[in-house]
């Protein structure tokens, strides 16, 4: 990551080809040791690249990777009408089933918090 951000600070900077001394200096600028491997792999990597194009590549990449969690999105829908109260009972029904292994937990004479 140090090996890239000091990539990209340079080209930020106004360098849009910087290269392994560049990215040394900076890294050098804030007492980090370079590794020369990463350097010359990044560069490779990079090399005849604009940093715009790969970051739009990443970001369409991005894209298409799923995010969130299943449940909490039906909540602020206002027309799902009857679907939403069947959601709503079964949620219930789970929270019931939770109840009692809760209590079964104090019965055992031990708790987290005493």
């Amino acid at each position: 990551m140090r090996v890239i951000s000091a990539y990209l600070l340079a080209v930020l900077g106004g360098n849009e080809s910087p290269n392994a001394d560049d990215i040394k200096t900076i890294l050098d600028s804030v007492s980090i040791e370079a590794d020369s491997e990463r350097v010359d792999k990044l560069l490779s990597e990079l090399e005849g690249k604009s940093i715009e194009e790969v970051i739009s590549a990443g970001v369409s990449k991005l894209a298409s990777v799923p995010a969130g969690g299943g449940g909490g999105g039906g909540a602020a829908s206002g027309g799902a009408g009857g679907g939403a109260a069947g959601g709503a009972a079964a949620e219930k029904e789970e929270e019931k089933k939770d109840e009692p292994e809760e209590e079964s937990d104090e019965d055992m004479g031990f708790s987290l918090f005493d």
